[in-house]
């Protein structure tokens, strides 16, 4: 069985965090909150989502709808 792989990268500079599923071609787009960004592909799987401002995550946490 083939190992399923998760790329997460994280920019503490720019308090960004930004996860991965599928390493494939592909484009960020938006989500009702707008510090969350989705990656997909041409069809609109989802390939990963990032996060602008995961340090003001604090209080409760951050929940998005991610179509499936």
């Amino acid at each position: 069985m083939a190992e399923k792989r998760v790329t997460i990268w994280y920019d503490p500079k720019g308090d960004y965090l930004e996860v991965i599923f599928d390493q494939q071609k592909g484009y960020f787009r938006e989500t009702k909150d707008d510090r969350v960004m989705e990656k997909v592909d041409a069809q609109g799987n989802i390939l990963g989502f990032s996060i602008l401002g995961l340090g003001s995550i604090k209080e409760k946490p951050l929940e998005v709808a991610l179509p499936e």
